[in-house]
């Protein structure tokens, strides 16, 4: 047996043909995803009941933001790529697929006795016009500005929806993930930021002492994100760089299927399957 299976090696790896063709089928056994810090905690675990029901198969799940995962799928580093916004113009040659809804919500510390900003008062504190608590009917206390850094989408939806420029925005901390801005304001009583609706929804129901404000005036909730009235929404979406086949396809269809209806809600987030 064992001179057996030392022939194969010595086989394998000495006949390029035939180490072409394991890492072939290596690939097809194996989906790589890439991507939206938002979507990929999901896709994790979707990811586990579909190796579950796919003896052989293993899927990897990348973060990195959705500018990764963008681009590592038109350069074909990833099999799918996971961004947490709707196409560019620009990136239309992908093809996109729906999986859940989330949104993007302002979160304070929990013991902040600011209940509410106006879209005036966001913007003034994330360009530095406001610098204190007070003037916004808190403490006498300096506000500590959390941003999302670049590549992130939660951070280019949110200078689209209070139409702000990257050059304009005053922070103190720059942050990457949803865990690690929440993580920041939770730690640091005169903080603000903004994080995905369902990460910050989880943890506060988990004891976090964190707070989601209101956006324009309407609830931060999913079930604002899901009858359409919150106006910081957006789609998680899978992306490939062609039209999806075989195992990629499988897994997509999954992903947005009713099958994981119960993750997508344990995850806080809202499904698009019905």
């Amino acid at each position: 047996m064992f001179r057996l299976f030392s022939i194969l090696v010595v086989a394998i790896f000495s006949n390029p043909l035939s180490w072409t063709i394991t890492k072939a089928y290596a690939a097809k056994n194996k989906i790589i995803l890439t991507g939206s810090s938002t979507v990929a905690p999901l896709v994790s675990e979707i990811a586990k009941r579909f190796e579950i029901q796919h003896p052989g198969i293993r899927v990897d799940v990348q973060s990195g933001g959705s500018s990764r995962g963008i681009a590592d799928a038109k350069q074909g580093l990833s099999d799918i790529g996971m961004i947490s916004r709707e196409l560019k113009n620009e990136e239309k040659e992908l093809f996109a697929f729906t999986i859940a809804k989330d949104g993007i919500c302002i979160i304070v510390h929990k013991n902040n006795p600011v209940s509410t900003l106006t879209d005036p008062q966001i913007i003034d504190i994330y360009t530095g016009k406001i610098s204190n608590w007070k003037q916004v009917g808190g403490k006498d206390a300096p506000i500590t500005v959390v941003s999302k850094a670049e590549g992130r989408s939660t951070l280019e939806l949110f200078l689209n929806h209070f139409k702000l420029k990257t050059t304009e925005i005053k922070s103190q901390v720059i942050i990457g993930d949803n865990p690690q801005g929440i993580k920041t304001v939770a730690g640091n009583p005169n903080s603000i930021g903004y994080v995905s609706i369902g990460s910050a929804e989880y943890d506060f129901e988990n004891g976090v002492p964190i707070k989601l404000l209101p956006v324009s005036g309407i609830i931060a909730n999913r079930k604002n994100v899901k009858n359409g009235s919150f106006p910081l929404s957006r789609p998680l979406n899978l992306v490939t760089k062609i039209k999806p086949t075989g195992l990629i396809k499988e897994f997509i269809n999954f992903s947005s299927s009713k099958d994981v209806n119960d993750i997508i809600k344990e995850q806080y987030f809202v499904p698009v399957a019905e």
